[in-house]
């Protein structure tokens, strides 16, 4: 692993994160149903929490010496609301193991700083994926 490497392997996280908000914003404006409505402000929070995320990285990247991409990753809706949780629910699983091994590709270069950003991210969206399993009864 490389410097260059890791540079766009957190470009690719950080279109994702910018995928993730916009996703979580549209997915809180159209959910219904009551026994959704704490996860539909739960959603809002998340949704600032991955730009949040998106701000670390781009810093990260540019500290690297990289240019923070632009691009924003694939974005998934459906017109149900337990689908469009289940859909959010793949993308958290899916952060939480790209960012547990990003630490360790962190580490492996010396760049213990990065390593330290990315376990925060980390906690963040295990804390994500907990909430959504408790919205799906998981």
């Amino acid at each position: 692993m490389t410097k260059n490497e890791i540079i766009e392997l957190l470009n690719k996280d950080l279109s994702l994160e910018f995928a993730a908000a916009i996703q979580y914003i549209q997915h809180a404006a159209k959910i219904t149903g009551a026994e959704y409505q704490s996860i539909q402000k739960e959603l809002i929070i998340h949704a600032n929490e991955e730009m949040g995320h998106a701000n670390v990285l781009a810093e990260q990247i540019a500290y690297m010496g990289g240019e923070p991409t632009l691009d924003v990753g694939d974005r998934r809706t459906a017109g149900d609301s337990g689908e469009m949780l289940k859909q959010d629910l793949e993308g958290e699983r899916d952060a939480v193991k790209r960012y547990k091994m990003r630490v360790e590709q962190a580490r492996s270069i010396g760049e213990f700083g990065l390593a330290r950003a990315l376990e925060d991210i980390l906690i963040m969206e295990e804390e994500h994926e907990r909430d959504l399993m408790a919205a799906l009864g998981l």
